[in-house]
């Protein structure tokens, strides 16, 4: 039985049979065996369509608005009356035939009507839309589901055709057919009898253009959020590592002493982080790997990425061993930290500029819909959606191989500062927890890399300060906090105690992944034998929402699991500091934060679909919390 493709309650709108006129429809039912929608007009009438008479409001989006007719009962009854018997009707209003017969006694009554409004009335009637969507090569509807299409009978020169883009992003061909009406002859005649040709092109024929749409509602706070984060935030990093290294790390030192700027600055630093960004660049390029398709653009395409992060991660692997097995000192890098952390700083700020200045080059529908018009906004969030060299992707390069790899680096050089430091023969039971916790974590980003195509970082926010400071700064200097923080502040962790916090982190990991594999497994095949047994509601693009299984506990259950991991990578370091507790604090703000996100833009495109899920999930992330 094919799946509907729009849900109870949604505003749509429904062609009157007999006519190519639409009006503004609610779907009240849907009756699974005839394919039949009983939808309700304005005015109290209620009918049942076909699908292929009902058409999503935002594919009739157009530049300017005109004088359109808002009332069936108006403008309807002049051809309502022929082909109604193409659908059941339970009219609840006046019949279209009355006002077909009062209208014309109205108008045999009057001996000068007015051609102009006749006019316009005929030229917005022989308008008839036929909506389609190109994904890719071929001609689908929206999520690929195949659309049964009203073709005119009229060579390919008699139509005219505009392109429009609707409110979800989708990009449609809208084509009218300006085939003569019996209308069409009569206005002729009038034209005629008055003398006058009508050559002009009507007002009711408006013109539609491809767009990218530009957030209006600006998010972090704005222009002077934007500005305080970008200036803030390398500022707060340095603070956080100064803090880390002294001996008694609390807020009564703080600040901590500050070191020289030319101090900060090594050129040979700088080489070798440029040498192992790329390093991570030539491993991307490798022909290993499979090929996968990211999620559709605006213009239909799908760009092709080549998933080889987990084999750049082996090789990785194998050059730190290599150089470990020939006698290279690590410990350069922790003693050299904050010189890496400016370097990679200095970095991310001269990639922002190249990629603000080259998106100027970019057309429209290349730019991201997070993008604002504003400067400084565009420079931190990112105008771009896909910067790509040819077939090397940055932001897709940068979200998983420089800096989530680096991460694991610098654990691992935290280990064996560790043991340089303290003197030790062996690791710390706490960093080898720390160590363990959080490679797991890198390996089963790498592992489920095609994961991240469908993430709001690829398919929503453009590469600017915001990604790339984050992706190459951020991620490896921070997330390794916990491994800094015990180089010289150790922690002895008694096994029990290990044991809890391990059960900890496997909890959080089952969490996050089954939720993760759920959500990607309904993804690729929603008819998967082995998802049976979920619940789902529908909605108007086609696609249906999970309301059971791990989608039913809360509403973003990969983020539950996300939380709990990061408390069990911060409780190996003890109680004596807040420090090592940054991690999970700063974690929760950004997850609360990327979750309001995410229900602004679900609420967006789902509609009343997504306000009933949120009723049958009322908790977002921590249950009977939040």
């Amino acid at each position: 039985m094919p799946s509907r493709k729009f849900a109870d309650g949604e505003v749509v709108r429904g062609r009157w049979p007999g006519s190519s006129l639409y009006y503004e429809v609610e779907i009240l039912s849907h009756d699974g065996k005839s394919q039949l929608y009983t939808v309700k007009y304005k005015d109290g009438t209620e009918l049942e369509l076909k699908e292929n008479d009902i058409k999503p409001l935002t594919s009739f989006k157009q530049r300017k608005s005109g004088s359109t007719s808002s009332s069936p009962s108006r403008r309807r009854g002049s051809r309502g009356s022929r082909g109604s018997r193409g659908s059941r009707s339970r009219s609840r209003s006046r019949s279209p035939g009355r006002t077909l017969k009062s209208s014309r006694r109205s108008a045999s009554a009057s001996h000068q009507p007015d051609i102009k409004e006749t006019r316009r009335e005929i030229l917005e009637v022989k308008l008839t839309p036929l909506v389609l969507k190109p994904f890719g090569n071929s001609i689908s509807i929206y999520n690929g589901e195949p659309e049964h299409t009203e073709r005119n009978e009229i060579p390919r020169k008699n139509t005219q055709e505009r392109f429009i883009l609707s409110q979800d992003g989708s990009y449609i061909s809208t084509e009218y057919s300006l085939r003569p009406r019996r209308e069409e002859i009569k206005l002729k005649e009038m034209d005629s009898k008055e003398g006058k040709l009508v050559t002009k092109e009507p007002t009711s024929l408006r013109t539609f253009e491809v767009t990218t749409p530009q957030r209006k509602d600006l998010e972090f706070g704005g222009v002077p959020g934007v500005t305080l984060i970008m200036l803030g935030l390398p500022v707060f990093l340095f603070l956080l590592l100064l803090m880390c290294k002294q001996k008694d790390p609390s807020l009564l030192n703080f600040p901590p002493p500050l070191p020289n700027l030319y101090d900060l600055w090594e050129t040979r630093v700088c080489g070798v982080y440029l040498l192992w960004f790329f390093v991570q660049a030539l491993f991307y390029l490798l022909p290993i790997g499979k090929v996968a398709e990211g999620t559709p653009l605006v213009d239909g395409r799908r760009l092709k990425y080549r998933l080889n992060g987990f084999y750049a991660f082996i090789l990785t692997s194998a050059v730190i061993g290599t150089a470990l097995f020939w006698g290279v000192e690590l410990y350069y890098v922790y003693n050299h930290f904050l010189q890496f952390a400016l370097a990679a700083t200095v970095f991310s700020v001269i990639l922002s500029i190249y990629l603000y200045v080259r998106s100027w080059k970019a057309p429209k529908v290349e730019l991201s819909p997070a993008s604002s018009g504003n400067a400084v906004y565009d420079f931190f969030i990112g105008r771009e959606l896909n910067p790509r060299i040819g077939t090397f992707d940055l932001k897709y390069f940068c979200e998983l191989r420089p800096g989530l790899i680096g991460w694991v680096v610098i654990n691992l050089v935290m280990l064996l500062a560790e043991m340089k430091v303290q003197k030790r023969t062996s690791p710390s039971l706490a960093m080898i927890l720390v160590n363990s916790f959080q490679l797991l974590y890198v390996v089963d980003a790498l592992w489920n890399e095609e994961a991240l195509l469908t993430t709001m970082d690829i398919i929503h926010d453009g590469f600017g300060f915001m990604l790339a400071f984050g992706d190459l700064v951020w991620v490896p200097f921070i997330y390794s906090f916990q491994a800094f923080y015990l180089v010289t502040h150790p922690h002895e962790v008694s096994w029990p105690v290990a044991a809890l916090i391990i059960a900890l982190k496997l909890c959080g990991y089952v969490i996050f992944r089954c939720a993760n594999s759920q959500k990607n497994a309904f993804r690729k095949n929603p008819t998967n034998p082995k998802l049976a047994h979920l619940k789902t509601i529908h909605t108007s693009t086609g696609k249906n929402l999970l309301v059971s299984g791990w989608w039913g506990f809360v509403r973003h259950p990969n983020y539950l699991g996300d939380l709990i991991m990061a408390l069990a990578w911060s409780l190996p370091c003890g109680f004596n500091h807040i420090l090592p507790y940054f991690y999970v604090i700063y974690f929760t703000m950004l997850l609360v934060h990327r979750e309001a996100r995410d229900e602004h833009q679900c609420k967006k495109k789902y509609g009343v679909a997504w306000e009933k899920y949120c009723q049958r999930v009322p908790y977002r992330i921590f249950p009977y919390i939040y």
